[in-house]
């Protein structure tokens, strides 16, 4: 069975093709890739910034709200994560 982002014990990772950095000239995050680079806003950033592979859903949604003194987050990292996914800058 394969997992699905929805899955509290889903720990994402960054895909092995892709480096994430962070770019003071952009003032961004930006995903580099062999055939170019993805600014990210600042929520991606922050998110894919925690996609270690070892950090399941359930807590890199915790630090995001810890870090942010916020609740609710878990629908749009799950929404991002989906699209991460599909864009094949994440895999689990």
């Amino acid at each position: 069975m394969t997992a699905t982002v929805t899955e509290p014990v889903v720990a994402p990772r960054l895909s092995k093709k892709f480096r994430l950095q962070w770019e003071d000239a952009q003032h961004a995050w930006v995903l580099l890739y062999p055939e170019g680079m993805v600014k990210l806003n600042q929520s991606a950033g922050e998110i894919l910034s925690r996609c270690n592979g070892e950090r399941t859903l359930t807590e890199l949604v915790a630090d995001l709200e810890q870090t942010f003194d916020t609740t609710g987050l878990q629908a749009d990292v799950v929404a991002f994560l989906r699209m991460a996914r599909q864009q094949l800058w994440i895999e689990y």
